[in-house]
């Protein structure tokens, strides 16, 4: 496996410490305290970010419900700008937003460049809907004018993960903005850094104050927090599920909706007619882009026995060219997020293993490791001779690990691929598109893809079935999340 890195990127620093921002402007913890935030390409420790607790929440809060009101007392069309503006300022900043995003997290510049642009698009195509959420008027009675109109919550709170952060934060403030509500963001405390950045560029693009905030801190603490408090009209949530559980346990005491995406496994189904070098190309893809930690990732691998031998050695090849180094040096994949993080994607090798599975591909940390020992790099792996009842098989790993299972025929394909507690998302590849169309009818997932796999970002509503959660991100769908609907009944005659 070639793990040389490429030319490093040029730096731009970040902040030696970072406080929350609210009020439009930096603001210190209240009691003072800050958490590392570490390189996970070197080990090494190089900004940290304030430890929120409950009184830093409460004031934000309370600022985004001042800024709620500004925010509301804009014009549509003066709220899609300002939301333009946001996306262009994020555009041309996006050299400088990648590195801190592939510092922050590990993954490659390239990856981080087009995370950055993914968030400004989120604003840019959400600019465009400011001023067009229709109403609509209900037929029901001569003397009567029926009509509902969506409206807003108020305070949302959105509590973010840390595989994808500056993307995710503008998959959560983007349709929230556009609703016409304020935005309280909790970011991961392992990957603040763009979420924070990108706070101080809102206001640089003519955001009142209070609009969109952050806060840092661990879950247990400004998360909670976040959730509990009375001025928080709704909540989303991105991450596991036994803290996404928590979570809406907290809405549920307080009867407030919430929008939760809490992973996957999801199959990628490849029949004996696909063209097997595009899906060995985006099965890497799958289940390797960015070290495997994506919600979606596609990490079980449903091939049909007849082309399962000349699939293993197609996705061989594809696998043995990626390479594995520092993120701000571009190779394909990074790092894995944290030394925890590393110890249980190796816990799970550990456990293929017993339970049967044979590697064919990968397993270890790379032969080559760049800056020393202290990155948490692992080599792309691939079991074959697994069955859909192993725990490598059901359990998300969140890392780049898959997992090869042999299938007979359609039918078995289909109910493999369901017997999952998760069902975020499905990739289906086959030349008859009559039957690609008839097994994405079958499927329980939120999101299935024929022939290819995540092509579509902002566009296209994205969330789970079962375990993955309940809600819609992203495309049009997600402003029914993130407004409410007014019924008026007018009688105007006898």
């Amino acid at each position: 496996m070639d793990t040389q890195p490429r030319a490093a990127a040029q730096p731009y620093q970040a902040r030696g410490s970072y406080g929350h921002f609210y009020a439009g402007q930096w603001q210190d913890p209240v009691q003072g305290e800050y958490i590392p935030i570490e390189d996970p390409s070197t080990g090494e420790w190089f900004s940290a970010c304030a430890r929120g607790q409950a009184e830093d929440v409460a004031r934000a809060v309370a600022d985004a419900q001042s800024g709620f009101k500004r925010w509301m007392a804009l014009e549509p069309r003066q709220r899609g700008r300002i939301m333009a503006e946001v996306a262009r300022r994020l555009a041309g900043e996006a050299e400088k937003f990648a590195y801190l995003e592939s510092r922050d997290t590990g993954k490659p510049l390239s990856v981080a460049r087009d995370d950055v642009l993914t968030c400004a698009r989120y604003f840019e195509y959400f600019a465009g809907v400011a001023d067009k959420q229709l109403g609509e008027v209900i037929p029901a009675s001569n003397s009567h004018l029926m009509y509902g109109v969506r409206e807003p919550y108020g305070v949302t709170g959105h509590i973010l993960p840390w595989n994808a952060p500056i993307s995710q934060a503008g998959r959560g403030a983007a349709p929230a903005l556009c609703a016409g509500n304020s935005v309280v963001l909790k970011p991961a405390e392992l990957a603040p850094l763009g979420t924070l950045e990108l706070a101080e560029l809102c206001i640089q693009a003519g955001m009142p104050e209070g609009v969109l905030n952050v806060v840092t801190g661990y879950g247990h603490e400004a998360g909670t927090a976040l959730v509990d408090h009375p001025l928080v009209r709704r909540v989303s949530f991105t991450g596991s599920v036994a803290t996404g559980r928590k979570v809406l346990h907290g809405a549920a005491d307080r009867i407030i909706p919430a929008t939760v995406e809490l992973g996957g496994k999801s199959p990628f189904i490849v029949f004996a007619d696909a063209d097997l070098e595009r899906a060995a190309r985006l099965a890497r893809k799958a289940f390797v882009f960015n070290s495997g930690q994506i919600c979606s990732a596609g990490t079980r691998l449903l091939v049909e026995k007849a082309v399962q031998q000349p699939f293993l050695e197609c996705l061989q090849a594809e696998l043995g060219q990626v390479t594995v180094g520092r993120g701000i040096d571009d190779p394909s994949i990074g790092p894995v997020i944290s030394a925890g993080q590393l110890q249980r994607i190796q816990a799970y090798v550990e456990i293929g293993k017993q339970e049967g599975a044979r590697l064919a591909a990968g397993g270890g940390r790379p032969a080559y490791l760049p800056d020393g020992q202290g990155g948490h790099f692992i080599e792309p792996t691939l079991f074959v001779g697994a069955t859909n009842q192993m725990r490598i098989a059901r359990e998300e790993i969140f890392g780049p690990v898959g997992v090869v299972i042999p299938f007979d025929t359609e039918a078995q394909a289909v109910a493999m691929a369901n017997d999952s507690e998760y069902g975020l998302a499905a990739g289906v590849w086959t030349s008859d598109i009559g039957r690609g169309h008839r097994i994405a009818g079958g499927l329980e997932a939120g999101q299935v893809y024929i022939n290819d796999y995540q092509p579509i970002g902002v566009e296209a509503p994205f969330g789970g079935y079962k375990n993955s959660g309940y809600g819609r991100e992203k495309g049009l769908a997600s402003l029914h999340d993130y407004s409410q609907l007014k019924t008026v009944i007018v009688h105007h005659g006898n």
